[in-house]
Parts: C-alpha cells; sequence; structure tokens
C-alpha cells in the first residue's frame, strides 16, 4: 500500500474527477392515487383517494393498527370510517413501531392509537416513519 502525504491527498481531491457525478433525475409527476384494490383496499368499491405527498408531517393524528396479510402494521385514520379520504399507512420499522408492536400482543382488543411521524410514498404506497406514539386510555375503563 502506497502512503502518501497530506500535500498528495489533498491535490488528489482537488482534481476534476474524470466520470462527472450528476444527481438522480427526478421521477416524472403522474397523478398520485392510493391503490383501490386487493389489500390495499379500505373497503370494496372504495373511491380513489389522493396519496398524501411525501415529506408531509402528520401530528396527533387518531386511528387504528392493523396487520396485514404480509405481515406489515398499516395505520387506518379513525376517520376513515365515514368519510374515506385518509389513505391508510404502512409503519415502517423503527423503535416505536417496537414498542407498539409489544402494546398490540400484549391486548386482546382492537389499538386505538395517536401518531405522530413523516409520510413516504413508494410504488403508489403511503408509509408513515413513527415519531411519537400514544395510546390513548380505553373510554370503557372510566365506567
Amino acid at each position: 500500500m502506497k502512503f502518501m502525504s497530506a500535500d498528495q491527498v489533498f491535490d488528489q481531491m482537488l482534481k476534476p474527477a474524470t466520470i462527472p457525478s450528476r444527481p438522480l433525475a427526478p421521477l416524472p409527476e403522474r397523478g398520485s392515487q392510493a391503490p383501490n384494490q386487493g389489500s390495499a383496499a379500505v373497503k370494496p368499491g372504495a373511491p380513489n383517494v389522493p396519496l398524501i405527498r411525501e415529506g408531509t408531517y402528520i401530528m396527533d393524528r387518531l386511528g387504528r393498527l392493523t396487520k396485514t396479510d404480509k405481515g406489515e402494521f398499516e395505520f387506518t385514520f379513525e376517520s376513515d370510517g365515514k368519510a374515506l379520504r385518509d389513505p391508510p399507512l404502512i409503519l415502517l420499522p423503527n423503535l416505536k413501531l417496537a414498542q407498539l408492536e409489544e402494546a398490540v400482543t400484549s391486548q386482546a382488543r382492537d389499538l386505538k392509537v395517536r401518531v405522530t411521524g413523516r409520510v413516504t410514498e413508494y410504488r403508489g404506497r403511503n408509509y408513515l416513519l413513527l415519531d411519537m406514539v400514544i395510546v390513548p386510555p380505553d373510554a370503557t375503563q372510566q365506567f
């Protein structure tokens, strides 16, 4: 292995690259609609709804956690029961999801949660990277 002085390394770093680097070309804009068929559908015959733009920050939204056929966890907004205007989001793996999975397995019922996180988009689906998760107390526990 050949050792170079600091000046030689600096000179080599300042030389122009033989093959110039270029940023990736942006993807073409297309109508982003949430899928309405198969396991991604909110319900049979549900209307097509626009995807949430990548980078959108979701704050303190109430919804339910479900497990897809592929074993992924999906967050469905509580408002979906009536308006069907918010596409379900697949939860991306991180420590918050691991904590949430433990909470789900310890419960014998459907779990409502409040989530905060950043939305991403990939191949026509929305994903959510969780920043904060709150499991609100069950209203029936008060009675």
